[in-house]
């Protein structure tokens, strides 16, 4: 059973920093595509960021280009997001999603993922 666990959410102020973390479990790491994605109240899911763990090819949204970075350690079967530059409008319930053998051009897409993770909220305050 493949099981995802995110973690590093909390409450920062504007211009502040977190990371957070995913972590997989239930399947090995290659040629896995993760995904963070982000809901705001009253608002769609949005693609964050995506990476693919065998080649670490990297996809983000440009309202985060710049400012957050997505990394895989696949030894521990782990996808961190440091997110620097925070601002109110990052404030969301943030999801982490892992699908295997995903394209990179299908990564930035939500529908493609069958994993999820419970998510974790992130707080900016202005």
């Amino acid at each position: 059973e493949v099981q995802v666990v995110e973690s590093g959410g909390g409450l920062v102020q504007t211009g502040g920093s977190l990371r957070l973390s995913c972590a997989a479990s239930g399947l090995t790491f290659d040629d896995v595509a993760i995904g963070w994605f982000r809901q705001a109240p009253g608002k769609g899911r949005e693609v964050v960021a995506c990476i693919n763990s065998e080649d670490h090819s990297t996809y983000y949204a440009d309202s985060v280009k710049g400012r957050f970075t997505i990394s895989s350690d696949n030894a521990m079967n782990t996808v961190y997001l440091l997110m620097n530059s925070l601002k109110p409008e990052d404030t969301a319930d943030y999801y982490c999603a892992v699908q295997p053998n995903l394209l990179w051009s299908e990564m930035r897409y939500a529908d493609e993922y069958d994993y999820w993770g419970q998510g974790t909220q992130v707080t900016v305050s202005s």
